[in-house]
Order: structure tokens, then sequence, then C-alpha cells
């Protein structure tokens, strides 16, 4: 009885040793292996360098408004086809965008709406927290003064109400046959001044382009103004109307725009 009593704090010991190194195993197993978090967050951070250059985000703002070809694309962003190539193979390689075959074409189009959102977080974020991009935007889109703007809420109203208001598209016609705004008349910028007399002077003339950051609608705005006519611009453009749920119609073009 007495040897059991001298050995008892000796086991108890070992009990104590034993069930903490237990512990210890099955804490670590539960740990994550710190080589998968690293892959996993570098998978993650994929997607941030494949938006880290200025002319992919472009071809996603672009491909916004509707599928392209190559071709398409680099007269869209002015590079050669080449380096249009080289950047659409970045954003695919990161599942940004994805490609069909149209005959002896590939189009590209954004792979899910989820990278339309994701374009719209990023341009907001720098909006928010870079101090030289409201100047940059005025620089490129030209003084706001003379200009009126009209919300996506307020034109929606006013066509649901019946008002004689003239929507018209001043993108590429290949945009506007992908989809438009229920309607909406096809008149491209660069054709605007050629074509004025197909607008009505005694109407209000509502034009809209790819989104907040696209100079074709303040240009067409200007240009509509000067020759006499009551025309303001939409505040965003097609992809924000989708996005909104807002009705939008096409000409049946086998462009197409992201599914959102």
């Amino acid at each position: 009885m007495g040897g059991i009593l001298r050995a008892y704090p000796q086991i108890v010991k070992r009990s104590i040793e034993s069930l903490t190194k237990t512990c210890e195993i099955g804490i670590l197993r539960l740990m994550p292996d710190r080589a998968v978090k690293t892959e996993l967050f570098d998978q993650f951070a994929k997607v941030a360098q494949a938006l880290a250059s200025g002319r992919r985000v472009e071809i996603v703002d672009v491909l916004a408004n509707g599928e392209r070809s190559v071709e398409e694309l680099s007269r869209q962003v002015t590079m050669s086809v080449a380096n249009t190539s080289g950047h659409l193979r970045v954003l695919k390689e990161a599942g940004l965008v994805t490609a069909t075959r149209d005959g002896t074409r590939v189009r590209y189009r954004l792979a899910s709406p989820v990278v339309y959102q994701s374009w719209v977080a990023l341009r907001s974020l720098a909006a928010d927290r870079l101090p030289g991009v409201k100047g940059l935007v005025e620089a490129y889109l030209g003084s706001p003064e003379g200009l009126e703007s009209i919300s996506a809420d307020e034109l929606l109203t006013r066509l649901n109400a019946g008002e004689s208001l003239v929507v018209v598209d001043v993108r590429p016609a290949e945009e506007y046959q992908a989809a438009h705004v229920t309607g909406a008349v096809s008149i491209p910028l660069e054709e605007l001044q050629r074509r004025l007399r197909e607008l009505p002077r005694d109407r209000e003339i509502v034009a809209y382009c790819r989104g907040p950051y696209c100079a074709f609608a303040p240009e067409a705005v200007r240009m509509l103004r000067s020759n006499g006519y009551a025309a303001r611009h939409l505040t965003d453009g097609l992809p924000e109307w989708i996005a909104a749920g807002n009705s939008v119609e096409s000409d049946g073009a086998s462009i197409r725009t992201a599914d959102r």
C-alpha cells in the first residue's frame, strides 16, 4: 500500500503529461496548414493582380457593355491586337472573362455579374480615397458647367409617366445592338453631328453611354445644346441601368452583355 502511495505523484504527473500531449496534437490538427493559407491568399491576390493594370480595367469597362472580339477591343482601347490579347489572357486566367467561338472569331465577355460589381466597387473606392481622381475625371469628361444630368430613377419615372422624352444611346452601334434602354434610339457620338435633323427640337433629349466615366454622353449633350436642343445626360450608363433591374431591349445580335 505504501509503495502505491509513493508512486501516486508520478502516476498523476505522467497522466497530466499524456493528456497535455494529446490536447496539443488535437489542437495542431485543428490549426490550418500555413502553406495552404498562403496559397489561398495568393489565389485571392490573382484577381487583384489581374486588375492591377489600367488597360485591363478599361477592357472590363468595355466588356460590361457587351461581348467583343479581340480586334474590336483593340480598337476600343486603342492598343495593338497583340497587347490586347495579352491583357485578355491575364483576365481569363484570373477567371474574370470567358471566351466563346463565333465562327472563326473568339469573343470575350465578363465571366460573372460579380466581375462587374467588383469593377464598380474598385472605381468607387479609388474616387473616395485618391485625391487626384476628381481632377482627372473633370479633365477627361470636361467641365460640368452648363451640363445637366438626370438620374436613372428620374428618367424611369418620367418614361413610365408617358412623357415625350427622346432617349439617345450614343455608344457604338454594336453595343446598342447587344442591349439598350427600352425605346432608345441609336446615334453613335461620331454620327451625331450629321444626324441632328433626326431629332425633334420640341422634345427633351436624354443621352446615355457606358457609365459615369464615359465621355460620350457629356460630349453629346454639349453638341446638342450648342445646336439649340434641350438635352441632359444620364448620370450613369447602360451597365448601371441593367444592374438596377430596369428593362432593356436587344436587336438580337450575337453580342451579349454579362448576365446580371
